[in-house]
């Protein structure tokens, strides 16, 4: 079985981006979110072995979103998407626990090289 992965993005079309990507590559999507807070309950429950987030999102922000995750399981894998432009928050992000971090509009050589670097 492939590693799972939680995606989190508040645009659907994203999201749906991103499993296309991740799937057309072997990985086990288990799991939506559409924010920060949602993506703490999902995570919960699916335990995956990857969260790839936006960290621009309505109610939970993607950087509040992983300091939770990481408190559920400090071994948790994220993997932050931001637009460009969002260096602080990229900075941000990776303090608070982020493993790497992918700049939109996506390429898929990206996205898998950031999965395959973070999952090993």
């Amino acid at each position: 079985m492939g590693k799972t992965v939680l995606i989190v993005d508040d645009a659907a079309f994203m999201r749906m981006m991103i499993r296309d990507i991740l799937t057309k590559n072997g990985y086990e999507v288990i799991g939506e979110a559409e924010n920060g807070g949602r993506a703490i309950e999902k995570y919960r429950e699916l335990m995956p072995d990857l969260v790839i987030m936006d960290i621009t999102m309505p109610e939970v922000n993607g950087i509040e979103a992983v300091r939770e995750i990481r408190k559920i399981n400090p071994e948790s894998q994220v993997i932050m998407c931001s637009a460009m432009g969002q260096q602080a928050m990229v900075i941000e992000s990776i303090q608070a626990g982020a493993r790497d971090f992918i700049v939109k509009p996506f390429q898929a050589e990206r996205v898998i090289e950031a999965v395959k670097k973070v999952l090993g």
